[in-house]
């Protein structure tokens, strides 16, 4: 019967998490050495020494089934941008948005636990860890988004080499190869000027209302009178949509044209409605706070001893 204190103590030496230990006590019979040893030939404790270390470089990749019905996009980190274009990390990527294009899950978690495509000898958890342990830095999955459509078609763009990745839902009733070019054009537009929401009826009060705050009180600054701050806070307000919100921005292949007055016009040459059902979009790394380094400072000291 393994203890809940020997999995803690195995815990605290190789860093590797709770069941990965209780397991490789299992396996050993209880013998510390041999879990260590166990963890370590797995890669697992190695991994864990690195897990405090910031992996905020990496790539965002797409995957579109051949009928452009099923899509999914993920974001894997690393802490370098070497790493980034490693061909094992590349090829790791690649085979988590075809597993997620090609599954039910819901969350990373359950991700994790499931056989990788790659190689089914493995859990996508195990095929992390050996790759961690092989490279020799920290990565996480950190996101993934999947999207199913029955009438219509999904595209995608990548920008700079995985830094920024899109995926765009196209509804329309009649199939057609303009949907494929319309998608990549809407998809070039989303990573360019990364607008907020699809439509107006998209923006949420709140967001709506802090604007409308923010506008009043710029107007009042001007020395504006309240009743003719609030028309200018609706101007401002149709400015705010115009800029942030998808089908109303200036297209920026052609600023003769808004991305609705092109899905109008595409729709007259398809026969049939174009509508933009959902968008997402990953810019690689946002949000995680990165430490900066001096790289040069780093291995002058390393030489130093």
């Amino acid at each position: 019967m393994i203890s809940a204190k020997q999995v803690k103590e195995l815990r605290e030496t190789t860093g590797a998490g709770m069941m990965d230990c209780k397991k490789a006590l299992t396996e050993t019979n209880g013998d510390m050495e041999k879990a260590i040893e166990l963890l370590r030939e797995k890669g697992l404790a190695a991994a864990a020494k690195k897990a405090g270390r910031v992996a905020a470089e990496g790539l965002v990749k797409t995957y579109i089934s051949e009928d452009a019905k099923v899509a999914s996009m993920v974001e894997v980190n690393c802490e370098t941008d070497f790493v980034a274009v490693n061909e094992e990390f590349v090829n790791f990527v690649d085979g988590i948005a075809k597993q997620v294009a090609n599954s039910n899950i819901n969350t990373v978690e359950e991700l994790l636990e499931e056989k990788f495509v790659g190689d089914a000898s493995m859990t996508v958890k195990e095929r992390l860890t050996a790759l961690i342990a092989k490279i020799g830095e920290n990565m996480s999955i950190r996101r993934f988004v999947k999207m199913n459509v029955e009438k219509g078609a999904i595209e995608s763009y990548i920008h700079g080499g995985g830094r920024i990745g899109v995926l765009v839902e196209l509804g329309c009733e009649n199939a057609s190869p303009v949907l494929a070019e319309l998608g990549k054009d809407i998809a070039m537009q989303i990573a360019a000027v990364n607008p907020s929401f699809l439509d107006r009826t998209s923006v949420d009060n709140e967001t709506l209302e802090k604007e409308r705050e923010i506008y009043k009180v710029q107007a009042m600054n001007e020395g504006k009178p309240e009743n003719i701050a609030e028309k200018m806070v609706n101007g401002r307000i149709n400015k705010y949509y115009k800029e942030n919100c998808l089908v109303e921005q200036v297209w920026v292949k052609n600023s003769d044209y808004t991305i609705e007055k092109l899905l109008a016009e595409k729709s007259k040459e398809v026969g049939a409605k174009i509508v933009i059902n959902k968008f997402v979009r990953f810019e690689k790394g946002e949000g995680i706070e990165k430490r900066e380094e001096d790289f040069a400072e780093e291995v002058k000291k390393q030489m130093q001893g």
